[in-house]
């Protein structure tokens, strides 16, 4: 133990002391490269079913399939916001007892719901599919892809569990090296399951779902693995598994905010996906092509805003909120600036953008548009993704699910409704007739953009109130139940250390 503990050290990242820009820096690039190995992995689904050459069907099927994907995924992103929040603190109060008591808690709430999500996903597999508009050859293709995926749910929350333990200690390198591992058995057996390469047959989206499975097994053990070993800032503790009211509670407090945040999010981008898809197939792989596109900048700045949680929880827990903000504020702006000149890239040159996907015109054609109108106002977006980590770092998750309400069900659904359809309302009593605009698909993307210069002024203004700047962490430990855990580690140090 005495030789772990300076190890763990040297692998933290302490936002509490020194110039804030390198240390973000620091703590920020391994969550951005992360982020974007994850999405070159999700990009590597997409690359490869568009290759099958059946007319963009399976495209639009995985296209269709990536917001309902991503509202499970968006629990274990809700559940371990919680853990980043309290392990964050805990260290930052020099508590790295209480920190390892949060990590066991989180493994345990982790299995439990991804184990009830994955057993009600797979019973509703039919009617969750029909609502979000898939029909004929795409419903069948996508039924084949999320069966296998919902197979995965337990994975995939181990590993956020494990990110986020290791994230809220300062450790942000570890979890890179193995999303990057994970990332690259996924691209490397993707095109041997999904076309059929050497001895496997050809199985299309459900190929492409096995191949998900596979790669997520791989680190979800690993990820055990190194908390288990106790090295990596965090120790997973055997003693702890016991179930602890008074912890998951809390953790249950902070996250579901955050899993309410992250269904707000899933659940419209699900009515948005069923909004596209009442347009056709070329719109709907369109949006599927070009909403991945979009996924670069939300894996950069929703990286930053992690790290931004994490120096937000170590300040706080150190009681130094003005350091918190000035974290807050230098991740913002150089998110903002990063994710600007991206978006420019990609408004100079959207048509090249979507033929790396896709070799459809009338597809590229809908994805050129979607891009003219969207890429603009991708930075607007970066930032207020930046300000939910801070919240989130607070532990305020109640203030992030709101923006996410705000920016998806003010000022996104409802503004795609007005500009998208043709419809007529005539208010009773006044006589007085609201109509929609009927721009058709183009109402869509315009809904998107509005929704991010809306929700951007609303998190700005949101965070210069000050409501965030009281942590979660109370100066004083629940002696009783530290020495319980001190019990419980003693109990299974030979194990762990062996």
């Amino acid at each position: 133990m005495a030789e772990t503990e300076p190890e763990t050290d040297r692998k933290r990242v302490d936002m509490t002391t020194g110039s804030i820009p390198p240390k973000l820096l620091n703590l920020a690039w391994p969550l951005v490269l992360g982020n974007l190995l994850q999405t070159f992995y999700n990009l590597a689904d997409m690359f490869w079913v568009g290759r099958l050459g059946d007319g963009g069907i399976s495209v639009a099927a995985v296209s269709l399939m990536f917001p309902l994907s991503w509202m499970f995924v968006s629990t274990a992103m809700g559940l371990t916001a919680a853990t980043i929040a309290l392990v964050s603190q805990h260290v930052g109060a020099d508590d790295d007892r209480m920190a390892d008591r949060v990590v066991a808690q989180t493994v345990l709430l982790a299995i439990a719901v991804s184990s009830v999500l994955a057993a009600v996903g797979l019973y509703f597999r039919r009617p969750l599919l029909w609502v979000i508009g898939a029909r004929d050859e795409v419903f069948v293709e996508a039924l084949a892809y999320i069966e296998v995926i919902f197979l995965a749910l337990p994975l995939t929350f181990l590993f956020f569990a494990f990110r986020s333990s290791l994230q809220g200690a300062g450790d942000t390198k570890t979890a890179m090296w193995l999303v990057f591992v994970s990332a690259g058995v996924n691209v490397v057996i993707d095109p041997f399951f999904i076309l059929g390469w050497g001895p496997f047959p050809e199985m299309g989206t459900r190929g492409a779902g096995i191949a998900t499975f596979i790669s997520r097994a791989v680190a979800a053990v690993a990820g055990i693995y190194i908390l288990l070993d106790g090295g990596f800032g965090v120790r997973l503790r055997v003693g702890d598994l016991a179930p602890d009211p008074a912890i998951l509670r809390q953790l249950i407090d902070v996250g579901y905010p955050a899993t309410i945040d992250g269904w707000a999010r899933s659940f419209a981008s699900v009515a948005m996906a069923g909004f596209v898809a009442r347009f056709g197939a070329a719109p709907t792989a369109a949006y599927g092509i070009g909403v991945r596109l979009m996924s670069v900048t939300w894996a950069v700045s929703g990286a930053v805003g992690n790290a931004t949680a994490t120096g937000v929880g170590q300040n706080l827990g150190a009681k130094t909120p003005d350091r918190a903000a000035a974290v807050t504020r230098t991740a913002t702006a150089g998110t903002m600036l990063l994710i600007f000149a991206v978006a420019a890239v990609i408004v100079a040159f959207p048509a090249q953008a979507m033929r790396v996907f896709v070799a459809d015109p009338e597809v590229i054609a809908e994805g050129v548009v979607f891009l003219r109108i969207l890429a603009p106002f991708w930075a607007l977006f970066a930032g207020v993704m930046v300000i939910q980590g801070a919240f989130r770092g607070a532990g305020n998750t109640r203030e992030a699910m709101v923006l996410s309400f705000l920016s998806r069900w003010i000022f996104r659904v409802p503004v795609a409704l007005v500009l998208a359809f043709a419809w007529t309302l005539t208010v009773p009593g006044i006589g007085v007739t609201i109509s929609a605009l009927e721009w058709g698909i183009e109402g869509i993307w315009w809904a998107y953009s509005f929704g991010m210069v809306a929700s951007f002024a609303v998190a700005v203004v949101w965070f210069r109130l000050g409501t965030w700047r009281e942590g979660i962490v109370d100066d004083t430990s629940d002696t009783e139940g530290v020495e319980r855990a001190e019990r419980g580690a003693d109990g299974d140090t030979e194990f762990v250390d062996d």
